[in-house]
């Protein structure tokens, strides 16, 4: 039998584009992005053409608001983070922006400056998140110590910025009194050396700044005790020691003089306490400190 051939049979391959072809191609997908850029670009000239329908001599923001109030975009949601001791009355007036307005019309910029104008508020951050929600992050400035100068009482924050004048008596037991002017802005550094002496702390009763360049101690005991200009660690460390061995501090003595580092100068309770050598303070929200005059 004779034989048979197999018969090959011959696929047809696609035919390879030519460049013109890969050149069209290339060239579509480049086109892709402008596409859409010119399709935002002709979306906002909508936005601020129907913007400019709604009354001439608003600013922009505000009819750009008015413009798309219409397809939803108002404020729905107002979200406030950090806020412990900002008043919410203060904050609402700050803020002002109402449920119902048209969320483009809410300047943020404007917003967060009004929110840091508030004493309590050290920073904040303001958003808007479409389609309609204002979210705020308040940074609070934290109160430190209360401050007396001149018969006045404020709470002030560790770098001696005012935080509020009004219900001061809610952190006179709780946070120290620093007295006279200067002893704001330099209240932080002479307490944070004292964290390493509570025998000292637990005795004190106010800080009072002498002529914007030393310390005085007013103690609960009545006694002044004098800290000598820009040698406050030292001094401290030995008024330590000598709570410590001797309970300097519990003595009826009216002076502790600390100014010279090889010498110590102690006066007996003859006059009245530290306190009654000060100015009046019968509205101190601590025991009674009045601010002492420089001397």
């Amino acid at each position: 039998m004779p034989r048979v051939k197999p018969r090959v049979v011959q696929t047809a391959l696609p035919d390879r584009p030519n460049r013109w072809k890969l050149m069209l191609r290339r060239q579509r997908k480049l086109l892709r992005p402008t596409v859409f850029a010119s399709a935002a670009v002709i979306v906002l000239i909508g936005i601020a053409v129907a913007a400019n329908s709604f009354g001439h001599g608003a600013p922009m923001r505000d009819r750009a608001g008015m413009a798309t109030a219409g397809i939803g975009l108002t404020i729905q949601t107002i979200s406030i983070e950090g806020q412990e001791k900002t008043p919410q009355k203060l904050l609402n007036a700050a803020l002002d922006a109402k449920v119902g307005s048209p969320i483009l019309g809410f300047s943020v910029s404007d917003a967060r400056a009004r929110l840091e104008a508030i004493p309590w508020v050290r920073s904040a951050i303001v958003e808007r998140v479409l389609p309609g929600t204002i979210h705020v992050v308040l940074n609070e400035r934290r109160p430190f110590a209360v401050w007396q100068n001149q018969g006045k009482f404020t709470l002030i924050d560790q770098a001696g910025k005012n935080v509020t004048d009004s219900n001061i008596s809610d952190f006179a037991d709780k946070l120290p009194l620093v007295v006279g002017i200067g002893a704001d802005v330099e209240a932080a550094s002479l307490l944070k050396s004292m964290e390493a002496y509570p025998v000292i702390t637990s005795h004190l009763v106010a800080a009072v700044r002498v002529g914007e360049r030393r310390w005085d101690l007013c103690m609960n005991s009545g006694a002044n005790v004098q800290l000598p200009e820009g040698a406050e660690v030292p001094a401290l460390a030995k008024l330590a020691e000598l709570q410590t061995s001797k309970a300097i501090l519990d003595r009826p003595l009216q002076e502790i003089d600390l100014r010279l580092p090889d010498r110590l100068r102690i006066r007996s309770m003859v006059e009245g306490p530290c306190g009654q050598a000060h100015e009046n303070a019968a509205h101190a929200p601590a025991p009674a400190t009045p601010s002492r005059k420089a001397t």
